[in-house]
């Protein structure tokens, strides 16, 4: 993909004023995308994440001979049955997005061919053996570099079901499980002590698959006919959540945002949003192809700050940079224990935002499986220039918390965001009635 920019200036100033259709949610988008390709006959559908991770997941369908046609408008999918995937004839490059190793790899654990899954450097020191191991034990034979990162080389096979408890909340691993459930010669039961996300559980209802939800545990049933089906993506809600954030940051600030996805595994930090003074409100909540969607509404704020550890740091781990950078904005400051898992993402997010807010001039104190960041007492943000790792949530968040700086900040290698969100700058400047810049 060609780079957007590679510098970013984000100027202080201005309101975030506006409507804004956010791009479709990139997990529901990776889903809907394996499982239509496990369908059989054609799906189709609309608002399909822009996000080069799901980008990465249709070119890794291509080459197990799954046809596609990705257009602004939709993507059209031509399954090919449970048992129609092709053998590639070489390595399939997930690139950056662990989402598409670590589901695919539940897929072709099921397959009678062999295959191997890769990426860039970024992903292939990001831990595996986190989905290795119930893959193994379901039969499969996988090998990973020093048995815990990609390559992984997978020889797929009749595979056993599994009643398997997860031992760190991931929904990419109960996902990868759900999927090689559907090849397994009987009902698969997943457990989790925190409840993750379920669009993988949805998605495959959506899709015909028989699946049951208890409580904190999934049962999937195998060899079900997935029908093709009409799709729309609900907007990102973690995407939305940087936009959400400068309208809280930027006084006289009113933003709506249309058609987001409103899952309850999701919206965690919206209800930590509000409990700490957020003016949030929500209206034309729906259900629509087994998701709810609604719309959001958020004035500039008075934020209190707070404490996020426990069940909920799980449940907002995409968003805990972004929060962590509202810190400075607050009265008490934010504070997050419990999220080590922010250690192994792109970067590690927990120094690396805190590297980014300190240059900014945020007092920040770093923990092992979090940090704390100081309020408004601390002192105003300056701008300066500030490195996101190559990291898109953390190039998001400092711009972000630019917004109420003062003086300029720098991005650094801010093209990064095209990882999820490539159209990041340009609604964020059309907010503000500003034209971009490189």
């Amino acid at each position: 993909m060609a780079k957007l920019f590679d510098n970013k200036t984000i100027s202080p100033g201005g309101t975030i004023d506006g409507v804004v259709e956010l791009p479709g949610d990139k997990s529901i988008s990776h889903r809907y995308a394996l499982i239509a390709a496990l369908a059989e006959g054609r799906s189709e559908i609309r608002n399909y994440s822009t996000a080069a991770d799901c980008r990465s997941t249709l070119s890794c369908l291509r080459r197990l001979g799954v046809e596609t046609d990705f257009t602004r408008e939709r993507l059209r999918i031509s399954g090919q049955g449970l048992g129609g995937l092709q053998a590639p004839r070489r390595s399939l490059d997930a690139e950056n997005s662990g989402t598409t190793i670590r589901m695919l790899a539940g897929v072709l654990a099921g397959q009678s061919f062999a295959s191997t899954l890769s990426g860039d450097a970024s992903l292939r020191s990001r831990p595996m053996r986190r989905v290795v191991e119930p893959l193994r034990k379901m039969g499969a034979e996988i090998r990973a570099h020093d048995d815990d990162c990609a390559p992984l080389e997978i020889r797929g096979g009749a595979l056993h079901s599994i009643d398997y408890t997860l031992p760190i909340p991931s929904a990419q691993v109960k996902s990868a499980i759900l999927l090689a459930g559907l090849y397994a010669d009987g009902v698969t039961t997943v457990r989790e002590a925190v409840r993750t996300r379920d669009h993988t559980e949805l998605a495959l209802r959506e899709f015909g698959a028989t699946i049951e939800s208890l409580n904190k545990s999934v049962r999937i049933h195998p060899r079900p006919k997935l029908e093709p089906r009409q799709l729309i993506v609900p907007g990102d809600l973690s995407s939305g959540v940087f936009f959400i954030a400068a309208a809280l940051i930027v006084p006289d600030s009113a933003l709506i945002l249309h058609n987001v996805g409103l899952n309850p595994t999701r919206t965690r930090v919206l209800d930590f949003l509000i409990s700490i003074g957020a003016a949030i409100h929500l209206a034309s909540v729906q259900l629509r192809d087994g998701e709810l969607i609604g719309d959001i509404s958020v004035r500039h704020s008075a934020l209190a700050g707070g404490e996020i550890s426990g069940a909920h740091a799980a449940e907002m781990i995409d968003e805990l940079p972004m929060l962590a950078a509202l810190g400075p904005f607050t009265e008490k400051g934010i504070e997050i224990h419990g999220a080590q898992e922010l250690r192994v993402k792109e970067s590690d997010r927990i120094a690396t935002i805190s590297a980014g807010l300190r240059r900014m001039g945020a007092r920040v104190e770093e923990f092992p499986d979090g940090l704390r960041v100081e309020g408004r007492s601390a002192g105003k943000l300056r701008g300066a220039k500030v490195e996101p790792g190559g990291d898109h949530r953390i190039a998001m968040a400092l711009a972000i918390a630019a917004l109420g700086a003062q003086g300029d900040t720098v991005i650094r290698h801010a093209d990064c965001v095209a990882v999820s969100f490539p159209e990041f700058f340009v609604i964020l400047e059309r907010l503000r009635g500003k034209g971009t810049d490189g």
